[in-house]
């Protein structure tokens, strides 16, 4: 999985001041990623948590790295659809417009 290159400045500014914290998310990240699925699989699993547990910072900031992984626009709205039935349609919606928001900035860019 590509790591943005520039995250949010709130990000890096949060790890300079908890550096430990910061070394910490890094190991948990490393961690969480040995084992047998690939990149882009790990990357819409953990938007899909994102979107259940109605994260809306971390649905944006999963739709902008899996963007830059390459992620198709079709495959972040099959990952919305999968799951309407548990989210229910106010969340689901919600969920929506959220990705949508990264997926018009990244048109926008020309990406």
């Amino acid at each position: 999985m590509n790591k943005i290159s520039n995250p949010p400045k709130a990000y890096s500014r949060f790890v300079n001041r908890f550096s430990k914290l910061g070394d910490a998310w890094e190991l948990m990240n490393e961690a969480g990623s040995a084992g047998p699925l690939d990149g882009r699989t790990q990357r819409l699993i953990k938007l899909a948590v994102a979107m259940g547990a109605m994260r809306e910072g971390n649905v944006h900031s999963g739709v902008r790295k899996a963007l830059a992984d390459g992620i198709s626009v079709e495959e972040l709205e099959q990952c919305v659809a999968l799951a309407a039935s548990t989210l229910g349609m106010p969340s689901t919606v919600a969920v929506f417009s959220w990705i949508c928001d990264e997926i018009d900035k990244a048109e926008t860019k020309g990406l």
